[in-house]
């Protein structure tokens, strides 16, 4: 006995929303398909901050010029990654990512200014900058239920709060003790930064190991 063709059992994998029909890639769960780049770029932002956190740490005596410049560039780097980050999620928002790396662009080119390159000038642009990025940050992890290692993305976010308001509360009088302060937490956060994008490297694999194994094909 033969079956219709229209009523015969369908085992394969479920079309998506244009009719097309999802490889055994694309059937992973919802995780791999949102942080598959994200953790990458993540990983450049961690190096992006920790490379001028190191350098003001072993260059204390660098002079203001040199520490605008410092600090305009790893806004600057920090804000592309984000930016290619939060439009590579497939899902998921990413208003909340692409207003984190715009407010990073416009706060490096305020510290590449000229006329902007004074001691609290830089401690407002930089303690601003982290204080809100914690704070949309904490706001995102506590909105997405399935986020990976949510407790870690919270404990980077407080860090970001933590570390701009110290800088906007504690007003430095030289540049040497601001290269100190923001070396500090230059590598504070960047080291949460690479533990977070190896914590979601981790995750994605996982994920992808559990959606391996071979299937069992019906009798």
């Amino acid at each position: 006995m033969t079956m219709p063709r229209g009523s015969s059992r369908h085992t394969g994998p479920e079309p998506l929303m244009d009719g097309a029909v999802p490889d055994a890639e694309d059937r992973g769960p919802v995780l791999s398909a949102q942080f598959a780049g994200s953790w990458t770029w993540l990983l450049g932002s961690a190096v992006a901050t920790l490379v001028p956190g190191v350098l003001a740490l072993v260059w204390p005596d660098a002079t203001l010029h040199v520490l605008a410049v410092l600090l305009g560039l790893y806004l600057l780097l920090t804000g592309a990654f984000r930016f290619v980050a939060a439009l590579g999620r497939e899902h998921g928002d990413r208003h909340t990512g692409l207003l984190v790396a715009v407010l990073y662009i416009l706060a490096g080119v305020l510290c590449l200014r000229n006329p902007l390159q004074t001691i609290a000038a830089l401690s407002l642009i930089v303690g601003a900058v982290w204080l809100v990025t914690g704070l949309l940050t904490a706001w995102t992890a506590l909105a997405a239920k399935d986020l990976p290692h949510r407790g870690f993305v919270l404990g980077a976010a407080a860090l970001g709060v933590v570390a701009g308001i110290v800088v906007l509360a504690l007003p430095t009088e030289s540049a040497y003790a601001l290269t100190r302060l923001l070396g500090l937490w230059l590598l504070f956060i960047g080291l949460v930064e690479l533990g977070l994008a190896f914590a979601w490297r981790a995750a994605l694999h996982k994920e992808r190991a559990a959606s391996r194994p071979g299937t069992t094909t019906p009798l």
